[in-house]
């Protein structure tokens, strides 16, 4: 059966804050300079935000750009911050709050909202749709097709209906060919063509190593007198002591809500770190507790997070192509904040490919957009905040807050120091029988959980009969490599139970893969110490599908 194609004038892979703001840009200078142009985005999740998990304590300074009157326009922003609190966990009963002056300034959150940036792309995809834009919800991009040069011209969506041996169902439906005189790829975090990308045009030579973490997310309904909306609570320390580094959040947003996560970055090198396990535990602290006892967990979610800020970011341009938001790893980690940094990463990219379809061009680099880059306040805020992940991996969480916070109060971020981090986050894992052994209490059902009823929340579905999307470059390493060096690591930094080893009725142990729980975090893609896992996508619409994250 013979593929169909498409061609438009942009095409954009992913219904994010990146991809939706870089569609809205170019829907509105279109508009503006009365041009017509046939602008696409597509997405695998089964609707606009089915696979958005964000905590989010929202910065509208680019949604501010974009839409002036987004209050008009009904954005949902509903919850502004009233309040800061940071506290630094000593223990599972003790917690000391940080005075101001002990808080990087990059921390407070005057003038922002507390909101899900689910509901925001679906707004964002509202306005899109209004200015002329295509949406295409449950369509993965699968492939990247190149022309002859090597210039990208577009995807290729996913097969539909292919078993999981590789034959044609009699729902078989081939991709379609997507085209278009320049692509943009927001993919979000680690994604799998954008990773492609950087390899076969070296985006990343002479940069530091992406970096990364693995963020949890539930929203729980809380008691009335437990909650207090609009407060913002960010935590370090436990359960994270000594053999990961990271930190917790809690935020109280409207109808009686909150956000509860943890942020356990991925360069840990104990390899009984489980991060699910560590997030559960986190919420039996007193401060936590107290706040969800009596509550009822209504939402669960984890995706990884590109952290690894100015010194990792790749070069965002390639022929026909470009990057944009957490795809090129724009987020500032000093503030924790990516949302605002990913909708200016995609208003830049369109304002790019803009001024070259003014002069019909197609398939160029565009070599302008640096430059574009530089002169725009999301450099300065990346910049500013380069030496923040590195001084934390380098030197600890309280002497590395320690120097963020005379680096940003006092210097503004303009110290003239580098500090790199330079080692991948899949590296100097510690050999099982050498590390500390970590012991994890079980849940108890109230304010902890188990990985199969937590995945059960965020309503995760794949057709089963499908090839595995994540594949392994060579079968026998799980058995034979990492579970005699490493206690096969993928057991537990998985949130969602996708990997296990069992043990055969003859004593044989095989690495188990449940395709079916996986919850398109990227972690396994990322941490494997042999990198041996490749995460691609699967059919469209599946995944998690999160109602509000």
């Amino acid at each position: 059966m013979q593929r169909e194609s498409m061609e438009f004038d942009v095409l954009i892979v992913g219904g994010g804050p990146a991809g939706l703001s870089a569609a809205c840009q170019l829907g509105q200078l279109a508009q503006k300079e009365e041009k017509e142009l046939q602008i696409c985005v597509i997405e695998k999740g089964s609707e606009i935000g089915a696979h958005i998990l964000s905590g989010a304590v929202f910065e509208p300074r680019a949604l501010a750009e974009l839409f002036p009157d987004w209050k008009e326009r009904g954005a949902p922003l509903n919850t502004p911050v009233t309040g800061d609190d940071i506290f630094l966990f000593a223990s599972q009963q003790k917690a000391s709050k940080l005075p101001n002056f002990m808080v990087p300034k990059t921390f407070h959150n005057t003038g922002n909202y507390i909101t899900s940036m689910g509901n925001m792309c679906r707004w964002l995809a509202e306005q899109a749709e209004a200015l002329g834009v295509e949406v295409f919800p449950g369509f993965s991009a699968a492939e990247v097709i190149y022309d002859e040069s090597g210039a990208v011209e577009g995807v290729i969506t996913g097969d539909m209906g292919v078993s999981a041996t590789g034959e044609q169902k009699d729902s078989y439906m081939p991709g379609m060919e997507l085209r278009a005189r320049y692509t943009v790829f927001a993919e979000g975090s680690r994604g799998h063509l954008g990773k492609e990308l950087i390899a076969k045009y070296e985006l990343n030579k002479d940069k530091s190593p992406q970096h990364y973490a693995i963020g949890f997310k539930e929203i729980w309904d809380i008691p009335a007198e437990q909650h207090q909306e609009g407060l913002v609570v960010h935590s370090t320390g436990w359960p994270l002591e000594g053999h990961a580094s990271g930190g917790g959040y809690l935020y109280h947003a409207e109808n009686n809500q909150v956000f509860v996560g943890l942020i356990v970055d991925l360069n840990y090198t104990n390899p009984h770190v489980n991060p699910f396990a560590e997030f559960q535990r986190f919420k039996h602290h007193a401060n936590i507790e107290n706040v969800l006892k009596g509550g009822k967990r209504v939402s669960y979610g984890a995706r990884a997070i590109t952290k690894g800020g100015f010194h990792s970011l790749p070069k965002m341009t390639m022929p026909g192509a470009i990057l944009a938001g957490c795809e090129a790893g724009t987020l500032n980690f000093a503030k924790i904040k990516g949302n605002h940094t990913a909708m200016k990463s995609g208003m830049l990219a369109a304002e790019s490919i803009f001024a070259a379809l003014q002069t019909d061009q197609a398939h160029t680099d565009l070599v302008e957009h640096e430059e574009r880059f530089k002169a725009s306040w999301l450099y300065d805020e990346l910049y500013r905040s380069r030496n923040f992940g590195p001084a934390v991996h380098k030197f600890g969480t309280f002497m590395g807050g320690a120097y963020n916070t005379i680096d940003q109060n006092w210097f503004g971020g303009k110290l003239p120091f580098t500090i790199k981090d330079n080692r991948p986050d899949h590296e100097g894992m510690e050999l099982a029988d050498q590390a500390k052994p970590i012991q994890y209490d079980k849940p108890d059902n109230t304010i902890s959980f188990d990985r199969n009823s937590s995945v059960y929340l965020s309503n995760t579905n794949h057709e089963e009969d499908q090839p595995c999307h994540l594949q392994l470059k060579d079968a026998s390493i799980p058995i034979s490599v990492n579970l005699v060096k490493y206690a096969e690591p993928a057991q537990r930094y998985c949130p969602a139970g996708v990997y296990e080893v069992v043990e055969q009725d003859n004593g044989e142990k095989v690495f188990q893969i449940n395709a079916q729980n996986c919850i398109h975090c990227k972690t396994c893609d990322i941490k494997d110490p042999s990198q041996n896992i490749r995460w691609v996508t699967p059919e469209g619409t599946g995944g998690p599908n999160y109602p509000n994250m």
